[in-house]
């Protein structure tokens, strides 16, 4: 899944379960960080399709099209399940 911003383009690397959840729930990923200059960060959270994410781990990629940021998710947890403090 790959969100592009003026000059950063961003791909979410999700587990294999989360992807077979995704795919059979048909549920579209946002694009978070579309028009957004700042780069996510290690443990910002991302919530949609009532589930939610936290971003493990960064890698920075360049391809044809340019630099990329790759970041790796953690597996799917229910927003019910979250624990703040």
């Amino acid at each position: 899944m790959t969100t592009n911003t003026p000059s950063l383009r961003i791909v979410l690397a999700f587990t294999p379960d989360d992807m077979a959840w995704l795919r059979r729930s048909q549920i579209a990923v946002p694009a978070f960080w579309d028009g957004h200059a700042v780069a996510p960060l290690v443990d910002d959270l991302l919530r949609f399709g009532g589930r939610q994410f936290t971003v493990k781990g960064r890698r920075w990629e360049h391809d044809d099209s340019g630099p990329q940021l790759r970041l790796f998710l953690s597996s799917a947890q229910a927003e019910s399940d979250t624990v703040f403090g």
